[in-house]
């Protein structure tokens, strides 16, 4: 029987300074909110984050930037976290920053084997700069290289022992691209189940991804922004 379950603890096993690691999950939904956590607490630093957003102040990814252990952030936003915008505005922090498509579409060509692409997003602005251009049926597209990592850190909602991984809701995006492009793919699941429990039509990222995978301990789901009004009476 296959079997890649760690404990918590070695969930970061082999993470050194200077590495290039993706963290999956959309703002702060389906973060690898413990993996995370766990980082924050060594002596890990100069770090390239690829991830959609840099989280907050002080949840998610805005707890390493707070220590300064990213020196370089790929994401698509800001978000809501003054401390990345304080760090790329007073050039502290190195950022590229790519469309939301586009930096979706890098991971995929990087888990698919694909070095290169041509798309239309972003010609004509900063995003293209230095980049090759090409027509294609009479509209200017630029080239994009794929992006890999040395560590995938995958946030789903259900996994079994052989790394099969289910998610749930907004947690499908870029969480299953980001699984496919590290070298080493570590997934932290809410339900880790036996082989064989989950239903195979159901499985999102398939196990020959996945090298490692653990059942989080806490999950505190912060919501990035609420917006209310009041109830008229």
């Amino acid at each position: 029987m296959i079997n890649k379950t760690i404990k918590q603890e070695n969930s970061i096993d082999g993470l050194e300074s200077n590495m290039t690691v993706m963290f999956g999950g959309f703002g702060l939904s389906g973060i690898p909110e413990n993996i995370i956590k766990k980082i924050s607490n060594t002596d890990i630093f100069n770090l390239t984050c690829i991830s959609n957003n840099a989280g907050v102040d002080d949840f998610g990814l805005g707890l390493l930037l707070k220590k300064r252990q990213i020196k370089k952030m790929i994401s698509s936003y800001v978000g809501e976290n003054a401390e990345f915008e304080r760090q790329m505005l007073s050039q502290e922090l190195e950022v590229d920053l790519i469309p939301q498509g586009t930096l979706a579409e890098r991971c995929r060509a990087g888990g698919s084997g694909i070095p290169a692409f041509y798309t239309p997003a972003g010609y004509g602005t900063e995003v293209a700069a230095g980049k090759e251009v090409r027509v294609f049926n009479n509209k200017p597209h630029i080239l994009e290289h794929a992006l890999t990592a040395d560590f995938s850190f995958i946030k789903a909602w259900k996994g079994d022992y052989a790394g099969n991984l289910i998610y749930r809701g907004t947690a499908r995006n870029f969480n299953p691209l980001m699984a496919m492009a590290g070298k080493i793919t570590v997934a932290e699941v809410e339900e880790l189940v036996p082989n064989g429990e989950l239903d195979p039509n159901h499985i999102h990222t398939p196990g020959i991804f996945v090298q490692r995978i653990f059942q989080g301990e806490v999950y505190e789901k912060r919501i990035e922004q609420k917006t209310v009004r009041n109830e008229s009476r």
